[in-house]
């Protein structure tokens, strides 16, 4: 059974530091593509970050220059480093990973982690 879990959430204040890190389980091959989403407090879920086999990452508008994304070299891991962080970044933020070269993977997801930044 393929299971992706999400660590690194928290409360930080405006303007820290957070990285999210995200491990898949139960598959021996490699994710085509894995992104980061997610929802705010009474919003819907948003695609914050994402990044294909030999691609090139791909960012929100609102994270850009902010937020970073990257894989692990031998495993299924996806790390999302967060500097800046304001309170709009407020959310769960989702781990989620697919089969194909896409923009938004979403065959699996895990199951979130809260990530608070106060003001």
């Amino acid at each position: 059974q393929v299971q992706l879990v999400e660590s690194g959430g928290g409360l930080v204040q405006a303007g820290g530091s957070l990285r999210l890190s995200c491990t898949v389980s139960g598959i021996i091959f490699r994710f085509n593509a894995m992104g980061w989403y997610r929802q705010p407090p009474g919003k819907q879920r948003e695609l914050v970050a994402s990044i294909v086999s030999g691609g090139d990452p791909n960012y929100a508008d609102s994270v850009k220059g902010r937020f970073t994304i990257s894989r692990g070299s031998t495993a299924n891991t996806v790390y999302l480093q967060m500097n800046s962080l304001k309170p709009e970044d407020t959310a769960v933020y989702f781990c989620a990973a697919g089969y194909r070269n896409e923009r938004s993977p979403g065959d699996y997801w895990g199951k979130g982690t809260l990530v608070t930044v106060s003001s």
